[in-house]
């Protein structure tokens, strides 16, 4: 499964994004500079806790999710209360925010974010399974049952 990526940069994709409620979205967020960050296990479980917020979310929900060493990757069935582009600034303001409480002074995330609208005939399981398996495809790890920072409704 390939998500976007445009060589025209972010302010390209922002250009055409459209938020449609009730809608789910696969959702990749890099670190800034795509530094390794969330290799610390206490800033990884920092953000985390910062993205994950019930409050943050509103009345969307956080589907799946896994947390990389340098970016993260998200689907989210919006609600209707805010635009996919404010609920991502803001769970990725949250994270930092929890990382600033444990001194971390640097920049965290670049601006901006991919986004794939998945469509009615996208097997939505089958796509929160390609996104847990994504640190073994990096190597990080053989089996998911050896990665902690990730999470999914329907595993």
């Amino acid at each position: 499964m390939n998500h976007l990526i445009s060589p025209r940069g972010t302010k390209q994709l922002r250009k055409a994004r459209f938020s449609q409620p009730n809608n789910i979205y696969f959702i990749t967020s890099n670190t800034k500079n795509r530094q390794a960050i969330f290799t610390d296990f206490r800033l990884a479980c920092k953000a985390i806790q910062g993205f994950t917020e019930k409050g943050r979310l509103q009345d969307s929900q956080l589907l799946c999710w896994v947390l990389m060493p340098d970016h993260a990757h998200w689907l989210i069935q919006l609600g209707a209360e805010k635009s996919l582009s404010s609920l991502v600034g803001s769970m990725k303001a949250s994270a930092t925010r929890q990382l600033r409480l444990q001194g971390f002074t640097k920049p965290v995330w670049q601006s901006g974010f991919y986004d794939h609208a998945l469509r009615k005939e996208d097997d939505v399981v089958n796509i929160a399974r390609y996104i847990v398996a994504n640190p073994i495809r990096a190597g990080l790890v053989k089996s998911v049952r050896n990665y902690p920072y990730w999470d999914a409704v329907y595993l």
